[in-house]
C-alpha cells in the first residue's frame, strides 16, 4: 500500500506532515498540484529575485499553521472533533486554488467580476463530487456557514492563517525583513469565547507587530511600484491582444487561454458549463509567458514592442506618491508619443493613471479581538496603546501614471 503521511521539507517551519490520507489524495489531485505552477508574489521577482515561491508552497505553509492553531486551542480545553479538523485542514489547504496565472495580476483581464475566491469554491465543488461528498464540511468553513463561526475566522479574516503564512513567506523570499510576524506566537495566544477567535492579551504586542508588518510589506513588495508597472504592462498587453481580435487579426495564443479572449465569462458561465472551468485548471504561469514570448515577434508592433519589454524587464516609468496630479503629466506624456508620432488610437496602450490604497487594518469589518486579563473583549485598536494601530484603519491613497519613456513603433 502506497504511504499517504508523507513530509515537506518546508524552509520556513522545517518539516510539514501530511496528517491523513485523504488529505494527500487532495494534494495530489491535478488541481492542487497546478499551483506548483502559479508563483505566489506574480511579477513581484521583477523587483526582488528571490520570489520564486509558489502559491503549492504556501498552501502547504498555512495547512501547517492551521493544524498548529488547532492544537493550541484543543490545549486550552476547546472540543475539536477529527472530522473539524479534517476538514479545517482541507478548507485552508484550498483556499488558493483558484488562482490563474500571476496570480492577482489577471484576475479581472481574463473574467468578467470573478474573483479567486469565486473560482476556489467552484474548484472546491467539484472536487466535493469527485471525492463523494467528502469536502462538504470543509466548504461549509470555507464559507462561512458552519456555525462554530472561529473556524472561518481561521481560513478568513484578519488575522488567519493565510496571512500568517504568507507574511512570513513572502517576507523569507523577498528578503523583506520587515514582513517577519513571528506567527508562532500570535498562534499560541489563540484562543475561542462566545464560538469568536480571540487573542489572549499576552499576545498583544505580537498582533500589532503583524499588523505594522502587514502595512509595510503593502507598500513595500504587494503595492511596490515597479510591480505595478509590470503588472500594468501585462494588462495592456491583454488589451491589445482583444483589440487585435475584434479586428479579425490572427493572434498565436495557447488553447486554454483562448476560451477566455472569445468573450467575457462569469460565474454563471462558470456553473452553466463544465467545460470552462476544465479550461481554467489548465492555465498556470507558463501559458502567460510561452504567449508573451510568442508576442514579441507578432507583425502587430504595439504587441510586439510591449511584449519584448516585459519579457526583458524594460518596464514603465512611473510616478507614484499621495496626492499626485496626474492630469499635468498625462499632458505631459502624450506629447512625447506626439513628437515620438505614435498614433493616438495606439497612445492609450503605452500609459495608465489609477490609484491604489493600502489600510493595516479594517477595524470597522471582522475586527481583530483581543481578550484582556479581566476578561473584557476590546477590539486590537482600543486595546493597543500604539497610535499607529489606530491610524492604520485609515485608507491611504496613492494616485499613479505609468508610461513607457522610449516608445518607437516602426511604420504600418
Amino acid at each position: 500500500m502506497t504511504n499517504k503521511r508523507k513530509i515537506f521539507n518546508d524552509p520556513i517551519y522545517g518539516f510539514i506532515t501530511i496528517p491523513s490520507d485523504f488529505i494527500f489524495e487532495i494534494v495530489q489531485h491535478p488541481y492542487f498540484q497546478r499551483l506548483r505552477r502559479i508563483k505566489q508574489l506574480g511579477m513581484a521577482e521583477l523587483v526582488y529575485p528571490g520570489a520564486f515561491h509558489s502559491r503549492f508552497q504556501h498552501a502547504l505553509g498555512a495547512m501547517h499553521l492551521m493544524n498548529e492553531a488547532l492544537n493550541t486551542l484543543q490545549s486550552k480545553g476547546l472540543m475539536i472533533m477529527e472530522v473539524e479538523r479534517e476538514a479545517a485542514l482541507v478548507a485552508i489547504l484550498l483556499h488558493d486554488i483558484g488562482h490563474g496565472p500571476f496570480s492577482h495580476v489577471l484576475e479581472y483581464a481574463i473574467l468578467k467580476n470573478v474573483n479567486h475566491e469565486a473560482i476556489s469554491e467552484l474548484l472546491m465543488e467539484d472536487l466535493n463530487r469527485q471525492f463523494e461528498g467528502k469536502l462538504t464540511l470543509a466548504i461549509e468553513m470555507f464559507k462561512g456557514t458552519y456555525d462554530r463561526s472561529f473556524f472561518h475566522q481561521l481560513i478568513s479574516s484578519q488575522l488567519d492563517m493565510d496571512r500568517m503564512d504568507y507574511l512570513n513567506r513572502d517576507s523569507f523570499y523577498t528578503g523583506v525583513a520587515e514582513g517577519n510576524i513571528g506567527a508562532e506566537r500570535i498562534i499560541k495566544m489563540l484562543h475561542v469565547v462566545d464560538n469568536q477567535l480571540v487573542v489572549e492579551e499576552k499576545g498583544l504586542l505580537s498582533v500589532e507587530n503583524f499588523l505594522v508588518a502587514r502595512r509595510l510589506m503593502y507598500w513595500q513588495v504587494y503595492l511596490h511600484k515597479t510591480s505595478v508597472c509590470s503588472e500594468t504592462m501585462v494588462l495592456k498587453i491583454f488589451e491589445r491582444v482583444k483589440d487585435l481580435l475584434k479586428e479579425n487579426i490572427f493572434v498565436d495564443i495557447p488553447k486554454h487561454l483562448q476560451v477566455f479572449f472569445n468573450r467575457n465569462i462569469s460565474r454563471e458561465d462558470f456553473e452553466n458549463d463544465g467545460s470552462l472551468l476544465q479550461h481554467f485548471v489548465n492555465l498556470d504561469d507558463v501559458d502567460i509567458w510561452y504567449a508573451l514570448k510568442t508576442w514579441q515577434h507578432h507583425s502587430d508592433p504595439v504587441l510586439a514592442n510591449l511584449s519584448q519589454n516585459i519579457t526583458h524587464r524594460n518596464l514603465f516609468k512611473i510616478k507614484l506618491e499621495v496626492g499626485l496630479k496626474t492630469e499635468g503629466l498625462e499632458v505631459n506624456v502624450l506629447q512625447t508619443f506626439e513628437d515620438n508620432k505614435i498614433p493616438k488610437n495606439l497612445q492609450k496602450y503605452f500609459y495608465k493613471k489609477g490609484q491604489i490604497s493600502n489600510s493595516g487594518y479594517a477595524s470597522q469589518n471582522d475586527n481583530i479581538k483581543i481578550l484582556m486579563k479581566n476578561g473584557n473583549i476590546l477590539d486590537v485598536s482600543e486595546a493597543s496603546d500604539l497610535p499607529t494601530i489606530k491610524a492604520m484603519s485609515n485608507i491611504v491613497k496613492k494616485n499613479y501614471i505609468c508610461y513607457a519613456n522610449d516608445v518607437y513603433l516602426p511604420s504600418f
